[in-house]
């Protein structure tokens, strides 16, 4: 069970490695994270676009990752 949750956990890691580097940078340097990124009327479609896609599916992959860790605590 153990080698089981290891391996899941492998795989999940490598996956949140793989969206993480496929997303596209949101602000440009620093001066995006200190003022932020204004709205515009061009984002209301933002929820469609691959990087919304891609941020949702990191945003899964990594609360199973953090599943899979409590379990293999929980085991170990």
């Amino acid at each position: 069970m153990k080698l089981f949750v290891t391996i899941l956990q492998l795989i999940c890691g490598l996956l949140v490695i793989t969206v993480v580097l496929m997303q596209s940078g949101k602000s440009a340097g620093l001066s995006g994270a200190i003022g932020g990124v204004a709205d515009s009327f061009l984002s209301r479609n933002k929820a469609r676009t691959w990087d919304a896609k891609l941020a949702r599916a990191t945003k899964w992959i990594g609360a199973v990752f953090l599943i899979l860790t409590l379990i293999l605590l929980i085991i170990g």
